[in-house]
């Protein structure tokens, strides 16, 4: 009966325990987000977060902006897409919707209109009335308003005001007179203005590139001021030639060096110590730090990416190559030396054969991530498709670029997957 007695009171305190960890944890992790909440400032990130901005950013990843712009100073009309000079419509032409003359009239449709006066500007909003605004070098922007109270889409001051509506958008400073109007799509993606393929269907391309202008097409789509396709492919491979001089790279380096931290191949401890710590010092600084410290030692380019690669990737490759190596079946090896075989023969015959669907399962998986963290790399290094992504973010001007450099990461990385995928059923699986 003692015994018994006893095992019940152990069960029973086991079971508090557990219904203590059990209600213990979730407490722990409440208390953690909690202050997780209160440490980042969550409620005033909150309140600064703005819907119109997210809805904007939004907006522009699928969509462009044609700017008719006046300046105030010279009276000259401008049209361009983007507000890029590159996009900018020849002297005397524009869109059919902005009428050029004395008084350029701009019809954003729906009733919207805008006009460039020779004397003041007026935009003509439907149910709210007729607003017109004079720009004086002295008094800034005089405006008339058809109401005493602005509403929230109108923000004016002394020296600019802006109004947003559905239709678009209208800035007038000292300086110049802009009006913004957003398109789906994006333009100017194939052709720009100034091609002779510009504005044709895909059925005319199509008919003239049989006609014999295959080429001019092709030379004209892959030299595009806008987007720079051709600057873009050699970016993708920059990027790609980064992750794969890093990576294989790191694999050659890594495994000799594995063998003399192989606990059954380095006898000497104290070599075995050195070349462990060598590779924790490796994978412990990021390639990003590796990144920045190579770029003050070699300058900028996608060399520099790769370095940081293989150095990082050399301490990770060499711990899980040594660690491979440390579990082969010794039978095999004891197998090959029966036969008089040398050093080299056993490790290429008894070592590498074992070892080898571990080496390249890593490397090819190693190759798929540092495609994406050559991205990255490439915006400090100078180089790939990292360096083009971050110049768009920076100009906060064209993010259907921005969405363009980002679709393209992502078809390189599932390119590399399936790559890399193929690879490893044709080396390993032998399929």
């Amino acid at each position: 009966m003692t015994d018994i007695a006893a095992l019940q009171t152990q069960a029973t305190q086991i079971f508090q325990r557990k219904r203590m960890i059990a209600f213990g944890v979730p407490v722990l992790v409440l208390l953690y987000l909690a202050y997780v909440f209160f440490a980042f400032n969550m409620p005033d990130l909150w309140a600064r977060a703005s819907a119109d901005n997210a809805r904007s950013l939004v907006a522009d990843t699928y969509s462009h902006k044609t700017h008719v712009t006046l300046d105030n100073r010279s009276g000259e009309v401008t049209v361009a897409i983007e507000g890029e000079k590159k996009g900018r419509y020849p002297e005397g032409m524009s869109p059919d919707w902005v009428t050029l003359g004395e008084t350029t009239v701009i019809d954003l449709e729906e009733g919207h209109v805008v006009t460039f006066g020779p004397e003041q500007i007026t935009y003509d909003v439907p149910d709210f009335g007729l607003m017109s605004f004079e720009v004086s070098r002295a008094r800034g922007v005089v405006a008339d308003y058809p109401v005493d109270t602005l509403p929230d889409w109108i923000n004016a001051s002394k020296n600019r005001v802006t109004i947003t509506t559905e239709a678009g958008r209208l800035t007038i400073t000292r300086n110049r007179t802009e009006v913004l109007r957003y398109f789906t799509g994006w333009e100017l993606f194939f052709f720009t203005l100034d091609s002779p393929y510009h504005g044709l269907s895909v059925a005319q391309v199509m008919s003239r590139a049989a006609s014999g202008e295959a080429g001019a097409i092709l030379s004209d789509f892959w030299n595009n001021k806008m987007w720079l396709h051709k600057d873009v492919a050699w970016a993708i491979f920059e990027t790609i030639l980064m992750a794969f001089l890093g990576t294989f790279g790191a694999a050659i380096v890594a495994l000799p060096m594995a063998f003399a931290a192989a606990r059954n191949f380095a006898p000497f401890v104290a070599l075995r110590f050195a070349m462990r710590r060598l590779f924790d010092f490796f994978r412990g600084v990021d390639a990003l730090i590796w990144t920045i410290v190579l770029t003050r030692a070699f300058g900028l380019g996608p060399l520099t990416g790769a370095l940081a690669i293989l150095i990082t990737d050399t301490g990770t490759f060499g711990k899980l190559f040594s660690e491979a190596l440390e579990n082969v079946d010794e039978k095999q090896i004891e197998g090959i030396q029966s036969t008089g075989a040398n050093a080299a023969q056993k490790y290429r015959f008894a070592v590498i054969p074992q070892i080898m669907p571990v080496l390249l399962s890593q490397v090819l998986y190693f190759l798929e991530s540092n495609t994406r963290s050559a991205t990255i790399i490439g915006a400090i290094t100078g180089g790939g498709i990292g360096l083009l992504l971050t110049q768009a973010i920076i100009t906060q001007k064209d993010w259907e670029e921005v969405t363009y450099y980002i679709v393209l990461v992502v078809l390189m990385v599932m390119l590399m997957d399936t790559f890399s995928g193929w690879l490893r059923n044709k080396l390993i699986k032998g399929q």
